[in-house]
């Protein structure tokens, strides 16, 4: 197996973001899974923006800006990534614009503007728009693209996931990933591959934004023509080659989870382990649910908490947040 990035480049990485990023928790569930398999949650949403996402955009932000000056950064993004790019930019004092598909999640959308990064609501209902939209800004001189689904440096963030994995459960057999871009289950493959190849990697796709699911049984992209899914962190219709030939490598299997899968899985977590999670966020554990007796232990990524209005009442969650501690271990 090739893989694109080393466990010495990965380190490295490890060792700035460690600067600004704690290291998240890995909390044993106990409330609703079988404890004989020994079921973790790795809690992402402990990082600023409460999503994974800081730590892809934080390493390929200080990166690009060490290699040549930036006058701005642009992302397009259903919401967990601009959040995730504008903090990293405030911390590297680079402005940023966020381009966003219409009628984006408003909480994700007020982290956005909260951290003072320029919006802009593309016409589309996906990112296909948007990503247009900011390809066209940033062909101006100095701009970036952050592009967190073909960047080559930013996987390297979420590898530190894998690292952290490996540090906290040595033993761990299984991890299951929820997959959108893919930057998220490239990275923790990536590392986890190379510390231990045995340990079993499970990607988790939405039903109804299955692209990468089939390009993967195909083994080649294909993409849908809708991605109309509550996970929008899951949103994805049009994959990248690249991407497909990286999770053909470093991916075991995929699983695919209804909205009424994931909509019961928040409900579950919240109630049973007092942990508060998006959609995206619980799709991992909506797909463990569905083979609760894979060989463990296993590590369940609860990768995002930035819940809509809607989904919250849905899944039968108070309108605000409970007092009830999301990180606690």
């Amino acid at each position: 197996m090739t893989f694109r990035h080393s466990l010495e480049q990965i380190r490295e990485v490890q060792s700035i973001i460690a600067k600004h990023l704690p290291r998240t928790t890995l909390k044993r569930a106990t409330g609703i899974f079988d404890g004989g398999a020994g079921v973790y949650l790795k809690m992402e949403t402990e990082l600023p923006t409460a999503s994974f996402k800081p730590r892809g955009a934080f390493a390929a932000l200080s990166h690009r800006q060490h290699e040549s000056p930036i006058s701005e950064v642009t992302a397009a993004s259903s919401g967990n990534h601009g959040a995730a790019v504008a903090w990293a930019a405030k911390k590297l004092g680079v402005p940023a614009t966020i381009f966003l598909p219409a009628n984006p999640n408003p909480v994700k959308r007020g982290k956005i503007a909260s951290l003072g990064a320029r919006i802009v609501e593309a016409g589309g209902p996906d990112l296909v728009h948007a990503c247009l939209l900011a390809q066209e800004h940033s062909s101006r001189p100095g701009v970036y693209f952050l592009n967190d689904a073909t960047d080559p440096y930013l996987p390297m963030g979420p590898a530190t996931i894998g690292f952290e994995i490996f540090e906290q459960l040595p033993e761990v057999r299984s991890v299951f990933v929820p997959m959108g871009d893919t930057a998220l289950i490239r990275g923790v493959s990536t590392a986890l591959k190379q510390l231990e190849p045995a340990i079993r990697i499970v990607g988790v796709q939405a039903e109804r934004a299955p692209s990468y699911y089939l390009s993967w049984k195909k083994g080649a992209p294909i993409r849908t023509e809708t991605c109309d899914t509550c996970a929008d962190g899951l949103a994805t219709r049009t994959p990248e080659p690249g991407n497909v030939e990286a999770i053909l490598e470093l991916v075991d299997d995929i699983l695919l989870v209804s909205e009424e899968e994931m909509i019961g899985a928040i409900h579950s977590l919240y109630a049973s382990e007092g942990v508060i999670a998006e959609p995206s966020g619980a799709a991992s554990t909506a797909a463990f649910l569905k083979q609760p007796h894979t060989s463990g232990p296993v590590v369940l990524l609860i990768t995002g908490a930035n819940i809509a209005d809607d989904v919250r009442a849905r899944a039968g969650l108070p309108s605000e947040p409970s007092a009830r501690s999301q990180t606690a271990s």
